[in-house]
């Protein structure tokens, strides 16, 4: 195998990721519920945080792929990889969600992606524990960042509820098989931190 290839097969993944549509084997949450009688602003709102959500997606992708590029543990690599494969799922589920209500995708989504895989990559190198750690933590977060959005979602939307309560079953498991897989408990320094960049991130995502 040349040196090349992991490179190669990093910004194919990103491209895809990117500019893609992403598949999905499971359907659409919700997809069988009527779209609810929403005025243009709710529909805004609404579009504005399914935006933050696919932003977010975007960055889970680009956070496992750094990980997995840094994995030690073959086991590690291939939890890292079904993740990924469900939040691309979330990704189809988001994007579609967005042009339901008539928005559209962040104007930032090639920096959000390589910023993140920056960090997953740093994340990996660190070693198995500590990366596994920091995928608990983060799907810990965003399963926050999620009951949030379902309290600021119009009631109305059950479209998109379904679609955010779906998400947010998935990343449970994920931080119950990152725990099990020997995670570590990241210092508090280090969640703040996480904290701190994920509220600038969906901070931008809702405008831009």
């Amino acid at each position: 195998m040349s040196l090349l290839d992991p490179l190669i097969f990093q910004i194919d993944r990103a491209l895809r990721a990117v500019f893609a549509p992403a598949p999905t084997v499971r359907p659409m949450p919700g997809e069988e519920l009527p779209e609810a009688e929403m005025d243009a602003a709710a529909r805004r709102h609404a579009a504005a945080l399914m935006r933050v959500n696919h932003v977010g997606e975007i960055c889970a992708q680009a956070l496992y792929a750094g990980q997995a590029f840094g994995a030690h543990d073959d086991r590690v690599r291939v939890a890292l990889e079904q993740a990924a494969w469900e939040e691309t799922e979330h990704l189809n589920w988001t994007e579609r969600r967005i042009a339901e209500l008539g928005g559209r995708k962040s104007l930032l989504t090639p920096l959000w992606y390589a910023g993140a895989w920056l960090i997953g990559a740093a994340a990996g190198r660190a070693g198995d524990p500590v990366s596994l750690g920091f995928l608990a933590e983060t799907e810990r977060q965003v399963e926050a960042h999620l009951d949030g959005h379902l309290g600021r979602l119009p009631e109305a939307d059950a479209r998109s509820r379904a679609v955010v309560e779906q998400m947010k079953a998935d990343e449970i498991a994920h931080a119950e098989t990152a725990a099990r897989l020997g995670a570590v408990e990241l210092p508090q320094p280090a969640k703040l931190a996480m904290k701190l960049a994920a509220k600038a991130m969906t901070t931008v995502a809702y405008r831009v």
